[in-house]
């Protein structure tokens, strides 16, 4: 039997369904900031793993509190011996809830579009598909361990400690999010979200204006410093996005905030913007500024680990007769959580497309099926191979605090 003609023969044959699945999902709207859609999609992503899958052999469910709830769902093998792999998938999307009114999900030939669907549902649909395909091919099988969360999108406030317990009960993470030009992602940088207040002094602009403090002026030299922090030889990317402040033209500016996007690719850089944070300052002394925020993704970087299980997705890539590349991308994802306590992360399994958070978001349908294929001959790898690397398990409360802080 030939496991590999078999596997894309199947697959194919199973076309009109996975595009139906998909769908059907995508027509689920499960924006972040909708509490009551995201518990309707995840009920409905449940019913359809059942009937996919059948009945995990464990089910966790975890409150989100104001954001999605965290289902995690385990899928065992006869043998214990064998390793585990966690599979992130998030069901959220940026897309507002009624945005389906406004733009349904269309297919033209090898194109599907709709909102979330390369961002990042078509990776859950690949997955499932890829479990069900390598259950009825009887191809072998890791143990596998699905943690869906609802809060990606808004930076996973909620899932973060469920992902980091779960994730460190197993030997390698995949992560579904979309790919970077049919690219996996084996590096990421690290994300800070930081606020910045100034607070200043309010006075008649015209007819006493050296009784004012202006805290936009004295804002206005802070952006200046931080743009200037930006070093694209390092990876270091500085963004002040969101200004704010003052009441009226004719006012001193008593009040300004501004909001900033901080991306990394290196601890070391991660601490140089902590330094230049820490010690911003104003020119006037009466002024006062005030910083907060944080680390919200550590730095994913590209681990020997990583390599390794990159190399091995390589290899069962060409098997089915195509090339797998590898590329490291300035967004973020649950995969930098994972790879912040030393795991193996194998990160953008998902779909081939383009648009994520834009109205073009599409798929491709070939893409879908050629990413199911190899999602099981992964597994089927990951299987086999007696060095599946081990994660260096740094579970001391230290180094899980320097993943959720600033330092």
């Amino acid at each position: 039997m030939n496991v590999i003609s078999d596997l894309v023969t199947w697959t194919s044959l199973k076309r009109p369904d996975m595009v139906a699945d998909l769908f059907t999902y995508v027509c689920h709207e499960t924006p972040s900031d909708d509490k009551a859609l995201l518990d309707a999609g995840l009920a409905w992503i449940e019913k359809w793993l059942h009937e996919r899958l059948g009945k995990p052999d464990s089910r966790r469910h975890v409150d989100g509190g104001a954001w999605g709830d965290i289902l995690i769902l385990d899928y065992a093998t006869d043998n214990e011996d064998d390793a585990w792999v966690t599979a992130l998938c998030h069901y959220d999307t940026v897309w507002s809830a009624g945005t389906l009114t406004q733009w349904h999900p269309t297919i033209e030939g090898d194109r599907f579009s709709g909102p979330g669907a390369f961002d990042m549902k078509a990776g859950t649909v690949q997955l499932v598909w890829a479990l069900k395909a390598s259950k009825e091919l009887g191809m072998p099988l890791p143990n596998v361990r699905l943690v869906l969360t609802g809060d990606e999108e808004v930076g996973s406030p909620s899932s973060r400690p469920v992902i980091e317990r779960e994730a460190l009960r197993s030997d390698a993470v995949l992560v579904f999010e979309a790919s970077a030009d049919g690219a996996v992602k084996t590096a990421r940088k690290g994300v800070g979200l930081f606020q910045i207040q100034i607070t200043g002094r309010e006075a008649h602009a015209g007819l006493d204006p050296e009784a004012g403090v202006s805290a936009i002026d004295e804002m206005a030299r802070v952006i200046v410093e931080l743009h200037a922090q930006t070093d694209m030889d390092n990876g270091t990317t500085v963004n002040v996005g969101l200004v704010k402040g003052g009441t009226r033209p004719n006012v001193t500016a008593g009040t300004a905030t501004a909001e900033l996007d901080i991306r990394v690719s290196s601890e070391g850089e991660a601490r140089r913007i902590d330094a230049v944070l820490d010690n911003l300052a104003t020119r006037h002394p009466e002024a006062v500024l005030t910083v907060t925020g944080g680390w919200n993704r550590p730095v994913m970087p590209r681990s020997l680990q990583t390599g390794k299980l990159f190399s091995t997705a390589q290899a069962a890539a060409t098997q089915l007769g195509f090339d797998l590349n590898e590329t490291s991308v300035g967004g973020a994802s649950d995969g930098n959580i994972a790879a912040a306590l030393g795991l193996p992360v194998l990160d953008g399994l998902g779909a081939i497309g383009d648009g994520a958070h834009a109205r073009n978001e599409w798929i491709s349908i070939d893409g879908m099926l050629e990413r199911t294929c190899l999602t099981s001959a992964l597994l089927a790898e990951l299987h086999y191979d007696s060095k599946l690397p081990t994660p260096e398990r740094l579970l001391t409360e230290h180094r899980l605090q320097r993943a959720n802080s600033r330092h």
